[in-house]
């Protein structure tokens, strides 16, 4: 008698994704394509999830502290794309909830148009799209006064920047930043390469053309820090795990802090303005001002 091997049970949804969680909308990872039509798991895109739900394990416990604290939270997620990120973190924490707000700012009006229809669909009311750029945001009547938490990941060169001056100037609670891209900083240092380095050997640091492009980006980023902390932030800067594919891995976590507690603004700012001289970067204070 012939024995037939028992084929294996295909594995379920649940384990091919673990990090599923209970009442998460299968139908909101189907329009995302991470799942196919038939409920299957997109390998191409799995990695795309890991990623967004990493950023998650970050950004949920400000919400939850900002909610508890007053009873509300506004979310306004900068350079949005598709936004993935908006979509999983209403699916994830304001879904439940009767209030909560989550604002996606994207200068692209196709994809903005895309995640209206699709937040409608899926009925996450408290959902808005805005068809403008960081900068003009700022101004944009659609937006509340105040924004409990501000996110920018990946936006480009400048518009992070721009993220950080939407987040100061909306009295933001937490700042959550993935910089990309950064170039302005770079093309200032190689236009001052020659009397920096006439002026001083740490000039070497960045005389070759790679290592202005790598050390501009390093410094963009501090100055960053600074800034932020010179407007009474606490700020923790980490890797994010899981990014391999991309050499923009760093997040910065900015928490405001209400008390001044031994004149750390007034350091930072000192600080901000010595490296700025340092390096010959004077012409960028307004980019960084405090």
């Amino acid at each position: 008698m012939s024995k037939h091997k028992v084929k294996a049970p295909a594995p379920t949804l649940q384990e091919q994704l673990p990090e599923l969680r209970p009442g998460q909308s299968i139908e909101l990872l189907k329009e995302l394509h991470i799942l196919t039509r038939e409920g299957k798991l997109n390998q191409d895109t799995r990695r795309k999830l890991k990623q967004v739900y990493h950023l998650v394990q970050f950004i949920e416990p400000l919400l939850a502290e900002v909610l508890a604290e007053r009873g509300d939270v506004t979310l306004a997620d900068h350079g949005a794309g598709k936004s993935y990120l908006g979509f999983i973190l209403y699916d994830l924490f304001f879904k439940d909830k009767p209030v909560g707000h989550v604002y996606g700012v994207e200068a692209r009006a196709e994809l903005v148009q895309k995640s209206r229809e699709l937040a409608q669909r899926l009925g996450f009311d408290r959902m808005a799209f805005l068809a403008t750029t960081v900068q003009q945001a700022l101004t944009d009547p659609a937006l509340p006064a105040q924004i409990d938490v501000v996110t920018a990941l990946h936006a480009c060169d400048t518009a992070t920047d721009d993220a950080i001056a939407f987040g100061l100037a909306k009295q933001a609670r937490h700042l959550v930043l993935v910089p990309c891209c950064q170039a302005e900083v770079a093309s200032v240092m190689r236009k001052h390469k020659a009397l920096t380095l006439s002026r001083t050997p740490l000039a070497e640091l960045w005389r070759h053309p790679l290592h202005t492009r790598e050390f501009g980006s390093q410094i963009t980023n501090v100055l960053r820090c600074l800034q932020l902390e010179a407007h009474g932030y606490s700020v923790t800067v980490t890797e994010l795990v899981g990014w391999d594919h991309s050499m923009k891995n760093e997040l910065i976590l900015a928490r405001r802090i209400d008390q001044d507690r031994q004149g750390t603004r007034q350091r930072a700012r000192q600080r901000l303005q010595q490296v700025l001289d340092e390096l010959g970067l004077q012409e960028l204070q307004t980019r960084f001002a405090v």
